[in-house]
Formats: C-alpha cells, structure tokens, sequence
C-alpha cells in the first residue's frame, strides 16, 4: 500500500500552485517529497487568503500535503551546500523560476548533471525554456489570456473571462507530474535522467481541442457559447424549477431518450430538430422549447427520471454541495490530515485509483521549516554543522522560527 512511486525522492524547488500541485501527486502515489522553501518567509502562498487563525494559510495547505518541508537560504554558501547534498543523491528535482534564477545559484542543469545524471529536472515556466518568450514570466491569468482559452469562455457579447478555477496551473503541474513519471520509467532502463520542460502556455493551449479541430478543420474560429457546446446539441446547462441541470443529449439516441422523458416525441420528426446538424442550425429555438419544459421540475426529479432512462444528466452544484457528494465521499475525493497548529485539515484527495493499493496515512503540509532538522540529519550533517548553518542563517528549523516570533 506504499503507492506505485515508492522509493522516487523528489527535491521540490516550486512555489505557489503548478510546481506544488506536481509535487503533491507524485507524494500522494509514494514518492518521498522535500519542500525547500525560501527563507524567511517561504513559500508565497503561505501568504495567500484565506489566513487560518493558527497563522496558516489554508491555500498553502491543499496543494503541499504529503511533503517533508525544509527552510534554506540559497544566497548563502551552506544554503547552496545543502541543496547540492540534496541534489546529488534525488531522482527528480522541480523548479518554476523565471528562466537563469537557478543559473545564479550555480545550479543550473547542466551543472546538476554532472554532480548526479541521474537527476530528472524539471522546469514549469509561464512560457517553455526554449522559443521568443521563454525568459517572459507568466501566470495563470496570463495563460488562460494568450491561449486562446478565455475567447472561448463565457457568454457571446461579454468581456473576456478565465475560467473560475486556475486551469492553466493545475494543468502544468499535472502535465509536470506526467513528465517525470514518464522519465522516471526510462531512468529504470537507462539510469539515466533528462530534463521535463513544460509551461502554463501549453497546459492552456492542450485545453484547446475542440476549438483547434474546428479552426485546423474549416477555419471556423468558435464563439463562445456558454454552457453550450460546439459540436452537438442539447449539451449544455438549463434551468429547472430551483436550480439548474446540466444535460447531455450528445448523440441521437440520447436525444430521443431525453423526448422520452420530456414527453415531447413530436420534437422527434421535426425537421428543425431531426438529427444533429440541423439541431446545430436550430440550436436557439430548441434551447428554447425544452427550457420551458425542464422549468416545470426541480433538478432533483429531472436527475432521476434521466437516470433511469439512462441519459447523461447531472445537477449544477454549488461548492459546499460538490465537496459533500457521496461520490465525492465514495471516492476519497476529500481527505483529513492532523496539522501541528490547523489541528483537522480537509483538503482533495488523488483523483487515480491503483488496483495495488496505495499509502492512506496523509501528512499534513509542512509548516516552514518543520523538517529542517530531520532532513539535515539524513544528509549526513553533525549537530555542530547544522548549528553552524543556523548561526550564518543558512538554514531555518521550526524551532528557530518559534523562537524568533
């Protein structure tokens, strides 16, 4: 049950979400991950709202679950010292600087090769290490923005706008974990590592599909339709008599089977509505029809009616409704680790069943600095080199930071 990743070690240089997302998978499916984090302050997420009354950050803690956490200094001699001796001895190390930053630290690739080829390293930036915009930085927003994803989302006739979640960040970081894995096997034939190169530009453009297919295919630039879709119809939200559904009538069986339910067979042989195509052509109209009927019932006898006929229909949840599903729930989706000054921390869990079982025993995010000391101790380092460290500031244990406040 100790997860298909055991044995991997992961040195984890990232901050803020796509690089921490990557780490948390690779740790939820085993691998031993070492958070380092900048001293005095860590991570920049440990900043971000929502602020616990313990001090912590609850947007740090959802996405570095599962790590060992470390405070170094790289800007100091023994700073750079340790992580070398980290580095020397990992299988994968992750960073998501603006291009040069670990260049500076004398730690570049080509530099980490020599010391350990072995070491896979991987690089989430804003735009790729390589093209005309690879030393530009980039967010989530930035992303979204230039690939093309916020033209598609949203309403006809309405300002640009991203998707509620930050897609392009989770996407890197999952794209990142893909990578490594990928390498990781390879390292099991060859013993050797390589570098993972991947960015929020493209995690954005790889959610571009459908409207690349549309635009290689004809040139046919998509507009955005909302909750609608530009292959098929109906595909797309309604509203009911409290709330909204979501239905997915994609192809013509499910059509007919929604007729079935609505009790609208009429809609059948219409020759606005008869197959595909011409329900595209139509789409308005019909959107409009069956919105009068689906607002005659709540979502909850809709969802059951379409279930039984087998059709695809699901309820528009708001938050607190999505995180307490029972499939939610079924599937170990939301997760509760003991914090050390949170106390009870929920947070999501790893969306990938193994038939071989993996680790359930969660840890918690590290506080800054929590395992300084544990970490220091496996490197090899006496008692008076790590006081050492701590004199010159090279290094920050919890202990330490308690001590300062």
């Amino acid at each position: 049950m100790a997860g298909p990743l055991t044995g991997m070690r992961v040195i984890e240089l990232t901050h803020i979400m796509s690089g921490p997302i990557c780490g948390m998978m690779l740790a939820d499916m085993g691998a031993d991950v070492i958070k380092v984090e900048k001293t005095p302050d860590g991570d920049d997420s440990r900043r971000f709202s929502p602020i616990l009354e313990c001090g912590e950050s609850a947007s740090f803690m959802i996405v570095n679950r599962n790590k060992r956490g470390i405070g170094l200094n790289l800007k100091t001699m023994g700073g750079r010292d340790v992580l070398v001796r980290l580095l020397a001895n990992a299988d994968v190390v992750t960073e998501n600087y603006r291009a040069g930053t670990m260049e500076k630290f004398g730690l570049g690739y080509e530099r980490l090769q020599k010391i350990n080829p072995g070491l896979i390293y991987c690089s989430i930036s804003g735009f790729g290490r390589t093209g005309p915009y690879a030393d530009k930085g980039g967010f989530d927003l930035i992303a979204q923005g230039m690939s093309g994803l916020m033209s598609v989302t949203g309403e006809e006739g309405r300002p640009p706008i991203k998707a509620g979640s930050p897609v392009a960040d989770i996407n890197a970081g999952i794209l990142a974990a893909l990578g490594i894995a990928a390498a990781y096997a390879e390292k099991q034939r060859t013993g050797l590592g390589q570098m993972v190169d991947t960015s929020l530009f493209e995690a954005g453009l790889q959610q571009m599909y459908w409207p690349a297919a549309n635009y290689f295919g004809d040139g046919t630039i998509l507009p955005k339709m909302g909750s609608a879709n530009s292959t098929s119809t109906p595909y797309q939200a309604f509203p009911s008599k409290d709330g909204w559904i979501n239905i997915g009538a994609a192809n013509q069986n499910n059509y007919e089977r929604l007729l079935e339910v609505l009790k609208m067979p009429e809609l059948g042989s219409d020759p606005r509505f008869v197959n595909n195509a011409a329900r595209m052509q139509n789409r308005e109209e019909l959107v409009r029809i069956l919105a009068d009927r689906l607002v005659t019932r709540t979502t909850e006898e809709w969802v059951t009616l379409f279930d039984a006929a087998g059709l695809p229909a699901g309820a528009v949840l708001e938050i607190p409704e999505a995180l307490a599903h029972p499939q939610a729930i079924a599937r170990d989706m939301i997760v509760e680790t003991e914090h050390p000054t949170a106390g009870k921390v929920k947070s999501l869990g790893l969306p990938i069943r193994f038939s071989g079982g993996r680790d359930n025993s969660l840890r918690a995010a590290p506080l800054l600095g929590q395992h300084t000391h544990e970490v220091l101790l496996e490197l090899g380092y006496s008692e008076q080199e790590i006081d050492k460290f701590l004199q010159e500031k090279a290094v920050l244990m919890r202990e330490a930071a308690q001590d300062a406040v």
